[in-house]
């Protein structure tokens, strides 16, 4: 914990924008004794340590009242009307209740007038409950042009692996929703589609580390929701953008001895476009992006050391030609005042072709012992189509939603291999074509009370996976046989759940309870001959949630976390057909594979000032079951070096913690914000048996390593009225199962200006300045070591051009 300590005294802590809140109150006035109600009675809305009014407003025809955008803070609520005594309740809005329905409210009748009062306003201060993080894509300059994967890389707590994924507080285990829901395009356990989201159409991206109830049990890390923009604007209205980059700029190692190599200075072309129309009761949106590029998405260099004397070192590069497409909309219809639907569609297309030729290199005496021509076309499409109804009851904030969604993956993927070496001489081919169909459907409700709100929902979601494996095996072939043609995946999930929210003047409670069943089948062909049985099984589990707030004054908080989750493997994980980029490091998947369980625990606290704010966490997770993906040397061929990379759960873990974010105005044209997060992750022994291509018996040590990251964020005015950020993130050394990952970092920067009578804007990016954060790890497992280094595309120079109207 010494490195930890001294980061702590040197990096502060991480940007965190609490966005500003406001609450809505109402209820009804009725007469005490007749009990009717009572229209156009006075309510009267005063802060509570100097009895200053704030707002107001007169009940309608019915006697009810709502009054909206009430800031938060401590208040007395007066009800007065003439010819009755007054009566006042206090209202206590701390930010985690949005909408407060003070129910029936009864007057006495009295000859007593009301005095009159002062008007004065009072804005109270900007407060959170501790759980989620808000950041705004309008104000990441240095990232601007470039992916959702790309403006998360300086966020407090993410870091990546070395597949892609999202890696939150140090697991991978993180669900991403977009706009509050899961969809093919992130995938349902991974987030291959995040490279691909155009930064430039999101308003923000939120960070849960702390899920309650209502929220789906997966994703123990956490949840990260993407929120697409949408105009509120009557009339037309949107932006167009132009981005044009450069990859790739200079290479971190050199090649090995190829005709090809790695590719260089890669050209990208991005238009894009966010339109919004709002007429009367309807609001149409659509937002649209093409990608056009050559890009270097990974660029693996293994180097194995064999314990017979032999040293190899490998490199595959995924040389990308794409092209993508993206067209996301829909429409908002107001039935009336108390009903509205949602209709809205996502369509996402993308081909690419991979080339490389891959070299397999003796380090003793310079030979290449086996050479590929490797090639990859695939074809991905993403649809996503979802109707939502929405009804408000007369009450504010009391509402009953329905939403039906149907969401469809394609992954459609060729491989051809050609082997010219001394070795032998031949040609294979592989196809794998898969469909996820996805339609989920669920209801939620939500019932304010006069110190918090009760929450209820529902939900079934229905998933199918079949793929399709087709083998073209050359002379010689490399191929695993008998693997089959066909596997078939599918899982049923019925879940329902209560949350309940009280907020009173020193606490808040939050606790829910969210039950899940969930049924689950895998067929495969029968001519497997690795896995001889089919697998299904089924199972209830209980997921609850608490938090309890304690407000030590109007400008600290505490709040202690617990929350149970789960995270189940998809289908890429148990998929039994290896992934053939490189032929030699195959990756596989496990249809045996069991799900893993987390309890998490945290206690965080915010304390805020004018200018700035600090948030620090303590968190502990103990994980059951975990899987990941583990390296075995398969030496059932004599003539052929296969090290196997298989998803394996892998025994228990623990993962503790403390994040600490930090944010300051230094002055009109300066803001430093930074954070820091250090984690002791202990992975205990284990002992497991892997069945492809052949038995054996796999082992973990047992680990404990002390790791952490920080990231430093400065924005700064410049003259001409230009913006600039410079971003600093360095990821320390950490252990993962059989080994190391290597310390890793970036500088990024960025600069923005406003034109055209700020209806447009100017951008120039460049990350990872200095070509630092590359993937590195090292490996050790009985008859090798291995020195994984992916060198993929950091290093992006982009220019974006933004037009508004």
């Amino acid at each position: 914990m010494r490195g930890i300590l001294l980061a702590l005294l040197f990096c502060f802590t991480s940007l965190q924008l609490f966005a500003q809140e406001t609450v809505t109150v109402s209820g009804q006035l009725f007469d005490a004794e007749t009990k009717e109600t009572l229209p156009f009675a006075n309510v009267a809305v005063h802060t509570l340590e100097d009895n200053a009014l704030l707002t107001g407003a007169i009940t309608d025809v019915d006697g009810r009242f709502e009054i909206q955008e009430i800031p938060l803070g401590k208040y007395e609520i007066y009800f007065s009307f003439i010819g009755y005594t007054g009566a006042q309740q206090t209202l206590l809005a701390g930010g985690l209740n949005t909408v407060f329905d003070l129910g029936k409210i009864e007057l006495q009748p009295s000859a007593e007038a009301l005095e009159e009062v002062e008007v004065i306003g009072q804005e109270a201060t900007t407060n959170s409950d501790l759980n989620k993080k808000s950041f705004s894509l309008e104000s990441n300059i240095a990232q601007s042009g470039g992916s959702v994967l790309d403006a998360m890389k300086t966020m407090p707590g993410v870091a990546f692996d070395q597949e892609g994924k999202v890696v939150l507080r140090g697991s991978d285990k993180v669900v991403v929703l977009i706009d509050g829901k899961q969809s093919s395009l992130t995938g349902f356990g991974n987030q291959k589609g995040l490279a691909n989201i155009p930064a430039s159409n999101i308003e923000k991206i939120e960070i849960i580390n702390n899920p309650s109830a209502k929220y789906d049990a997966n994703g123990f890390a956490g949840i990260i929701n993407i929120i697409y923009k949408k105009e509120k604007q009557t009339g037309l209205n949107g932006e167009v953008g132009l981005s044009f980059g450069l990859g790739a700029l200079e290479k971190r190692k050199a090649d090995t001895p190829t005709d090809l190599g790695s590719f260089s200075v890669n050209p990208k072309l991005i238009p894009s476009i966010n339109l919004n129309y709002k007429k009367d009761k309807v609001n149409y949106f659509l937002q649209s992006e093409f990608i056009l590029q050559e890009a270097l998405p990974n660029n693996e260099f293994t180097t194995r050391n064999y314990d017979d004397g032999r040293n190899i070192i490998s490199q595959v590069p995924e040389n990308r030609n794409q092209f993508r497409s993206i067209i996301n909309g829909g429409i908002d219809y107001d039935l009336n005042e108390n009903n509205s639907f949602t209709f809205s569609g996502l369509y996402d297309r993308e081909k690419h072709i991979d080339t490389a030729q891959v070299a397999f290199i003796n380090l003793d005496n310079n030979i290449r012992n086996r050479f590929y021509n490797w090639q990859e076309e695939e074809v991905t499409r993403y649809i996503n189509v979802s109707a939502n109804y929405r009804h408000k009851f007369e009450q504010a904030g009391h509402t009953l939603s329905a939403n039906a969604q149907y969401t469809q993956g394609l992954e459609d993927e060729t491989y051809s291999l050609n082997d010219s070496s001394t070795v032998r001489i031949g040609r294979d081919k592989t196809n794998i074509r898969a469909i996820e169909n996805t339609t989920s459907v669920s209801t939620d409700y939500v019932r304010p009370l006069k110190n918090g709100r009760i929450e209820l929902g529902a939900k079934l979601r229905i998933r199918r996976l079949p793929v399709d494996y087709t083998i073209t095996p050359g002379n010689q072939s490399i191929i695993y046989p008998d693997l089959g043609t066909f596997s078939d995946w599918g899982e049923n999930l019925y879940a329902g759940y209560v949350n309940y929210l009280l907020e009173k003047e020193k606490y808040d409670v939050e606790a829910g309870l969210r039950a899940e069943q969930t049924d689950v089948f895998y067929n495969l062909d029968p001519v497997n001959i690795y896995y001889p049985e089919n697998d299904d099984y089924e199972y209830f589990e209980l997921f609850p949630s608490v938090r309890f707030t304690y407000k030590l004054n109007d400008n600290n908080k505490l709040s202690a976390f617990y929350n149970r989750r789960i995270d189940r493997p998809g289908e890429p994980e148990l998929r039994i057909f290896p992934k053939y980029d490189d032929p030699e490091l195959l990756k596989v998947g496990n249809p045996y594979l069991r799900p893993q369980f987390t309890n998490a625990f945290e206690l965080a606290h915010k304390y805020s000032w004018g200018t700035g704010s600090l948030f620090s966490a303590v968190y502990h997770r103990m994980i059951q079951d975990q899987y990941m993906r583990i390296f075995s040397i398969d030496n059932s061929n004599p003539d052929y070096d296969i090290v196997n990379r298989i998803y394996q759960n892998t025994g228990s873990a623990t993962n503790t913690g403390i994040e600490l974010l930090f944010s300051q105005d230094i002055s009109n044209s300066f803001k430093l914000s930074a954070s820091f997060n250090g984690y002791i992750n202990t992975i205990d022994a284990y002992q497991g048996t892997l069945l492809f291509p052949f038995e054996r018996p796999f082992f973990i040590d047992e680990s404990t390593d002390e790791a952490w990251d920080a990231k430093l964020t400065s924005e700064f005015k410049l003259p001409l009225e230009i913006s600039a950020q410079l971003t600093g993130v360095y990821y320390s050394p950490k252990n993962i199962p059989q080994g190391e990952q290597l310390g890793r970092s970036s500088v990024d920067f960025g600069l923005k200006k406003n034109i055209w009578e700020n209806k447009g804007e100017l951008t120039l990016a460049a990350t990872d300045i200095f070509n630092t954060f590359g993937i590195r790890q090292e490996l050790e497992e009985e008859g090798f070591e291995a020195l994984y280094e992916n060198y993929y595309e950091t290093q992006i120079i982009r220019a974006s051009l933004k037009y508004r109207f």
